[in-house]
Formats: structure tokens, sequence, C-alpha cells
């Protein structure tokens, strides 16, 4: 059983099936005497599912800083349960910043682990990689997008994302386009009635999704070939000039990747140019 002290408890809540919800997070529920979450409504229901009379206060992205102190108040006097809407919070959420500012105030922090789109998409992806990257939502822009895709993607690593659903599509193309079209796994609506977990080259899943609805998680694999060697240098720069990134910028980054000598890297860039490409 569970001993209850006064803290800030990261509970994890389910991202589709209600049946996730652990024993252990609807205890907490029901001994709070505050439930800080993004979506009040959302995980309200939840709470008073759980039998809990906890007061909810919402914790966005536009008041977080504001709503620290009134928090880490009450986390000083009983238990304080931080939720987000769907799954593990701290991970593309304000919440974060509530942790870093209960560490910072010698609060017990304590985590109750559960659901995670996260998580639940690396075990289902089946890339044996010995990274994982978590690119969170990556830009909307294509070009910040590629050139982001750029910086975190690689051998030896898989990438994971979030993304809107108006929006696969275009990511799809542009990971197919820069990263020349890595296995990547799409989750989309991960444990809710209309699942769905394809694995595929990127080019033939941004033509799949296009105008698919849902919430998505993206697995993108290691970039394998693309990046084994030193005559992809040149590869490389010439995706990084097709995504907009500056001379000295994408010399290097590419030179860290492959180690390429930048003198190389800047004449390679030039060439390119004389010769009108990108």
């Amino acid at each position: 059983m569970t001993a209850w002290h006064p803290g800030l408890y990261v509970t994890a809540t389910p991202i589709g099936n209600l049946d996730d919800l652990a024993p252990r997070a609807a205890a907490a529920f029901r001994v709070a005497t505050l439930v800080a979450a993004e979506d009040t409504r959302v995980t309200g229901r939840l709470v008073r599912a759980a039998g809990s009379t906890a007061r909810l206060v919402s914790l966005t992205e536009h008041n977080v800083e504001a709503r620290v102190p009134e928090v880490l108040a009450a986390a000083e006097e009983g238990v304080v349960v931080l939720a987000t809407d769907a799954g593990t919070p701290g991970i593309s959420d304000p919440g974060a910043r509530l942790v870093a500012a209960a560490h910072a105030a010698g609060i017990r922090v304590a985590a109750i682990p559960g659901p995670s789109a996260l998580a639940a998409a690396v075990s289902v992806a089946g890339f044996d990689a010995a990274v994982t990257v978590f690119g969170g939502f990556l830009p909307r822009r294509s070009r910040e997008r590629r050139r982001r895709l750029l910086e975190l993607a690689g051998p030896n690593r898989m990438l994971v994302c979030f993304e809107a659903p108006g929006r696969v599509s275009a990511l799809l193309a542009d990971v197919a386009d820069v990263l020349n079209d890595p296995l990547v796994v799409v989750c989309r609506e991960l444990t809710k009635l209309h699942e769905e977990i394809v694995r595929d080259r990127a080019s033939a899943l941004a033509d799949r999704f296009a105008n698919s609805r849902g919430e998505f998680t993206i697995v993108i694999g290691p970039t394998g070939d693309f990046a084994a060697g030193r005559r992809d240098a040149k590869e490389l720069l010439a995706a990084f000039r097709r995504a907009g990134a500056q001379r000295s910028a994408a010399a290097s980054e590419v030179s860290k990747l492959t180690g390429a000598d930048r003198s190389d890297l800047y004449r390679w860039w030039d060439e390119a140019a004389e010769g009108g490409e990108g």
C-alpha cells in the first residue's frame, strides 16, 4: 500500500482506453486535495469517476507561471496530483515547469506511472536503436520542420514525435525527402476503438494518412545507409540545403554528424550553388 505524504504526485492517465487507469492513480485522485490538469473538463470526469472530491485547477501554457504558487502551497500541506488530458504529464505539456518549480522549492515529487503514448509507440515500433529521441511536436512550417528532422534523426536512433492529423501527410513527405525515405511507424488513436499501427516507408504512409483523423504518434526509424559513411556527407549537406539551412550552419552540423572536413563541405556547397542545385 502507498503511504501518502504531502507533495506533488505526477500521475499518468489513460490515453484512450479508460480501463488503463492504474489502481494507484485512482487512489491518488481520491486522497488528493487538489488536482492540476491542462483541461479540467476532461480530467474532471476521470477524477469524479475515481470517487475523488478534490478541487481541480487548470494548468495551461498560458497560466502555468501564475498557477505555480497556488499549487505548490497546496502540495506543502497535502497530496496534489498533476495530471494531463491523456498519458503521462511533463511530456509536451506545461506540467514540466510545475515539476521543476516543486523541485526548486524542496517539495516532494513522486511518480505514479502508467499510460504514455511515447512509450506505447516505441514498444510497438520494432526498431532496434541505441538511442530514442523525443521531438514533441515538430515545427509547423516545412522548412523549419525539415531542418529539425535533420538535427534529430540519425543512424542507430529512432525519433518519436506527436503530430496533428492535418499535418501528418506533410510531415511524412518531409521525412521521405530529407531522410532518404526511412521506415516509419504511424500510431493513430492508440488504445482507442479505431487504433491503427502501421509500419512502412515514409513515402507510402504520406498518402495513406493524408485525410485521417485522430491523435498521432509517429516513430521514425534509424536512417541507416543515409548517414552510414563519409560518402553520405555530400547527400546530407544537400538535404540541409533543400531544407533552407544557411551554409555555415549546415556545414557545422554535417561535420559533426559525419566527420567530414568543413573546407570540403563549404566547397561542395559552393559548387552546388554555382551549378544551380536546390
